[in-house]
């Protein structure tokens, strides 16, 4: 069984407040952008994975797709597997792939084995393998609250925008970009925002992972400013980093040029 997991956009992040978990509370959209990894999934005789493309740091033992497969080991008894992925997606970036290779890997062992699980099980597993993992099961605009594992339904369609993200192959850490972040109540709740047209959220629209990591990164501010000169409605740094994207209105036709070492990827939403 082949599939291919997807990366995410976040329209606005907002950090909240400190939980007493040690996590934080936020408010963002996340938005599913076609930009994708490849995995496939095979019955063996002995488990086994492996990877190709780009590559994956850490002991191939911990990747989230063998935890994904260990989470439903314990409650199902599953056959063997030959998992295999193919890296596109950049780590560190702040689009999802990780959380996106493990969703999938849910959804793929639910269908391989006809497990029969519900999207809401699936949401359940999910959520017990990182924050915005549950919001790959369904993979449809979301606007996300509480650690970003509690969903709520929004009416936002960007069909017909291009976008483009770029990533400048700077790596950034979870706990770097939460290090320098000062929660915070936003003055107007994101949905409020994210209802007004897109020509507005270029001053209504943050992230607030960018305040704690432009100063650090001055790459981020430019490419964000690259965008906007180069036609953008909007544009913004993902997730906390480092991938910056911009949406222009329909397939807009312009000249980026971006260095050599940085990935960048184009498409229709």
């Amino acid at each position: 069984m082949l599939d291919f997991p997807n990366a995410k956009l976040n329209l606005g992040l907002l950090v909240t407040s400190k939980r007493t978990d040690g996590f934080h509370n936020l408010e963002s959209c996340f938005y599913p952008v076609r930009w994708t990894d490849a995995l496939e999934i095979l019955p063996a005789t002995e488990n086994s994975f492996t990877t190709s493309g780009l590559p994956v740091p850490g002991n191939p033992d911990s990747n989230l797709c063998l935890k994904a497969y260990r989470l439903l080991q314990q409650d199902h008894q599953l056959p063997p597997v030959h998992m295999h992925l193919h890296k596109v997606l950049p780590m560190g970036a702040g689009l999802g792939g990780g959380s996106s290779n493990a969703a999938f890997a849910l959804k793929m062992l639910n269908n391989l084995f006809e497990l029969k699980l519900s999207p809401e099980q699936l949401e359940n597993y999910a959520r017990q393998i990182g924050s915005d993992c549950a919001f790959f099961i369904r993979n449809k605009p979301v606007l996300a609250i509480e650690r970003g594992d509690v969903f709520q339904p929004i009416d936002l369609d960007l069909s017909g925008y291009t976008c483009v993200v770029v990533y400048p192959g700077i790596h950034i850490t979870t706990a770097e970009a939460y290090g320098n972040i000062v929660p915070k109540e936003p003055a107007q709740p994101l949905a409020e925002v994210l209802k007004q047209d897109i020509s507005t959220w270029k001053n209504q629209l943050h992230n607030d992972f960018e305040e704690a990591l432009f100063p650090k990164y001055s790459v981020l501010p430019v490419l964000k400013e690259q965008l906007y000169e180069a036609g953008a409605a909007y544009a913004s740094m993902t997730g906390s980093g480092s991938a910056v994207y911009g949406l222009f209105k329909g397939e807009a036709a312009f000249n980026l040029v971006f260095p050599q070492h940085y990935l960048v990827w184009k498409g229709l939403l």
